[in-house]
């Protein structure tokens, strides 16, 4: 098996850092040359050249710009391991590296998360959001410690992980007064004629919403989807359409946006797990979102009592 050898990054992540060889060897008390044969047997072992020279500087090319990423994490990771064994942790944050699926609530995503900062050791947590295969492809380089999503990882996704489940939602629809006046009289046969905003085709909240229309033989008037529920729920405030919220924030969504619940999707939830490498999961962080969410999701939903929607009659409306 070949090994890196570190001191060949460390020139190259200290060069890099301070952007010469020459401000490099005075940081690592080392000569220029030493630094220079130190980055060129680095670049063999690699085979990809780490910088171009620009004029008399050195600029880092693409690949460079990769193995300084991966540099940064690795010196990190190696302060953060000698002050663990060595007994020097104590007062330093610990490190708590999260990847969000870009389609969860931010308002849900914050109230999991929260536990993590309220420990009796600091954390300092860092969030990443993207798509959930993208995530757990970083998962699986433990690059982070826990994915949150709306779904299981999903079964064609090569990753040695496990799902822990939090918990799930309703699903309560909302929009402005004015679209809330119009809307519950008829609700949710309304939805045929009123302006929708709702998430895209490829989520599962909108693959079970899909399903509630036609038990109710709705044909929303859909005018935007949108993949982040924060933008979403900008411009159900801007009065451009009704639009689905979670029921467990549905009270923090309406002070937020100034909207008001309309009814409920009845048997339409939200599902929401946290992802690990770790079947039983030991960071105290992540003990802590894993437990108090559960915790959260089985307090049950606050907020109005809210009619259930009617079943629209063969043959036309109720």
């Amino acid at each position: 098996m070949e090994w890196l050898n570190h001191h060949h990054l460390l020139y190259f992540w200290t060069v890099a850092r301070e952007g010469s060889i020459a401000r490099a060897s005075e940081t690592l008390h080392v000569t220029p040359q030493t630094i220079s044969t130190q980055i060129k047997a680095l670049e063999a072992q690699l085979g990809e050249a780490l910088f171009t020279r620009v004029g008399r500087g050195l600029t880092l090319t693409e690949t460079g710009e990769m193995v300084r990423r991966y540099a940064d994490d690795i010196f990190a990771l190696s302060r953060e391991l000698l002050d663990t064994v060595q007994g020097r942790f104590e007062g330093r944050p610990m490190h708590l590296r999260v990847g969000v699926a870009d389609v969860l609530p931010k308002l849900i995503c914050h109230r999991l998360l929260e536990p993590a900062l309220h420990l009796d050791h600091p954390v300092q947590l860092m969030c990443r959001e993207e798509g959930v295969e993208a995530l757990l492809g970083e998962l699986a380089i433990h690059r982070l410690d826990m994915v949150l999503g709306d779904s299981p990882m999903p079964a064609n996704v090569a990753v040695k992980a496990y799902n822990h489940r939090l918990g799930e939602s309703g699903i309560v629809w909302m929009g402005t007064p004015e679209l809330a006046a119009l809307a519950k009289p008829d609700f949710p046969f309304s939805l045929d004629r009123l302006p929708s905003l709702l998430p895209p085709l490829d989520t599962a909240v909108r693959r079970s919403l899909d399903l509630w229309f036609d038990r109710y033989g709705v044909r929303p008037r859909i005018v935007g989807e949108f993949m982040d529920a924060a933008l979403l729920a900008a411009f159900g405030e801007a009065g451009e359409g009704v639009f689905p919220v979670a029921e467990v924030v549905a009270d923090r969504v309406a002070r937020f946006y100034g909207v008001v619940p309309i009814g409920r999707a009845e048997g339409v939830t939200e599902s929401y797990y946290a992802i690990t490498v770790e079947r039983r999961v030991r960071h105290p962080a992540v003990v802590a979102i894993t437990s108090q969410g559960r915790e959260f999701f089985g307090a049950g939903t606050p907020g109005a009592v809210l009619p259930p929607a009617r079943r629209r009659k063969r043959g036309g409306a109720s």
